[in-house]
């Protein structure tokens, strides 16, 4: 698919839903791959944030769950392991022909590395009240004072992913852990 094709999906030129929209079939496709990740991470009692990278050329090059507890790393983001495994399958830090599917609005910290990885779409499930750095609390991803902007998509299959974060700190709070 070349820069022409995408722009047409996304404007929805095609007859399609556009892209921007938050039910377009693409991004359900991908977001059940996200919410797979999340599960999986949910079984490995991390926090169930999953993310997938797709490029547009070579389809899923990245997918991971929150790993922070299984490597006592804070920076061990499903966003950031995506990144990083994108990263590599493309062979370059500039990941300029990709889409980041994620089930939970990325953080400060992950919204930082979207820019700097050149991400030019990033679309994620449930807002983050008390992190989101893409609409929520802050527009990182958007500002225009850094040198990368990414369109963003809120809201697809928000109500599963939110769910399963729900369900997780509700079993959490079940148990008394933190």
């Amino acid at each position: 698919m070349n820069n022409g094709d995408i722009e047409t999906w996304w404007s929805g030129d095609n007859g399609l839903l556009p892209l921007d929209d938050p039910r377009h079939p693409f991004h359900i496709e991908h977001m059940l791959l996200a919410l797979d990740e999340a599960r999986e991470a949910y079984g490995d009692d991390e926090v169930p944030v999953g993310a997938v990278v797709v490029s547009l050329e070579k389809g899923i090059i990245g997918r991971a769950g929150n790993q922070r507890e299984r490597l006592k790393d804070p920076t061990a983001h499903a966003e950031i392991i995506a990144i990083t495994q994108a990263a590599a399958a493309l062979d370059s830090w500039r990941l300029d022909r990709c889409l980041l599917y994620v089930t939970l609005e990325p953080c400060p910290m992950c919204a930082g590395a979207i820019v700097l990885a050149r991400l030019p779409w990033v679309i994620y499930g449930c807002t983050d009240p008390k992190a989101g750095a893409c609409n929520t609390l802050y527009q990182i991803t958007s500002d225009p004072r850094l040198n990368h902007r990414s369109r963003v998509v809120g809201g697809v299959m928000a109500e599963e992913c939110s769910t399963i974060l729900s369900e997780f700190f509700r079993e959490k709070r079940r148990l008394g852990k933190k």
